[in-house]
């Protein structure tokens, strides 16, 4: 007879997603996943394997329903520095007010967290698509003439790729939201075509 379970896996893994993600993989234990769970060790063994699967499992479910869904709109958006900048907004208030003020980004947190082969792939993953986000903009941007005569659309993207990973690093030590602003002001300003 099939085993059957009685809880639905994808809301434990959500709870877990959201206790790694505020916490960090390295600082929480199998006893609060289980605390947070509800569930015994066996079922979360039997049904996800062991911590490192689960939390492999917890971070690609975030990269591909929190992360991957901003990176798809600032590709299409289309408006070229506007949507850039529309993009920090939308990720400074995300990381400084709300449910999840001061957690930052659990793709950031967990370049911090170690070197594991599972997770640096989702991490390179993530890394890729958030850079190729920023090149879609930028190429809008170069499109319609707002950009700087010369700015290299590679490592433009690169650096505001860096940018929004500091963003969420400063975010979670406390930083001042405007301070955060400011300084992702100045990074489009520094790609920005001077007016005649």
């Amino acid at each position: 007879m099939p085993d059957i379970k009685h809880f639905d896996p994808d809301e434990v893994l959500e709870r877990v997603e959201r206790l790694f993600w505020q916490r960090g993989a390295a600082a929480t234990g199998i006893a609060e996943v289980v605390a947070a769970t509800g569930l015994s060790r066996s079922s979360l063994y039997a049904t996800y394997g062991g911590k490192q699967d689960l939390y492999v499992k917890a971070l690609r479910r975030y990269v591909e329903q929190r992360s991957q869904p901003m990176f798809e709109a600032l590709s299409g958006d289309g408006r070229g520095l506007p949507a850039i900048a529309a993009f920090f907004d939308r990720l400074i208030e995300a990381r400084c007010a709300g449910e999840h003020a001061r957690w930052g980004c659990m793709a950031t947190n967990a370049n911090a967290e170690g070197t594991d082969p599972d997770v640096r792939r989702l991490l390179d993953r993530h890394h890729d698509r958030l850079r190729a986000g920023m090149r879609a903009a930028l190429a809008a941007a170069e499109a319609q003439g707002q950009l700087r005569p010369g700015a290299d659309l590679d490592a433009s993207a690169e650096l505001l790729a860096l940018l929004a990973y500091g963003v969420n690093t400063r975010s979670r030590a406390g930083a001042d939201p405007d301070a955060l602003r400011k300084g992702a002001s100045a990074a489009l300003d520094s790609l920005r075509r001077e007016n005649p």
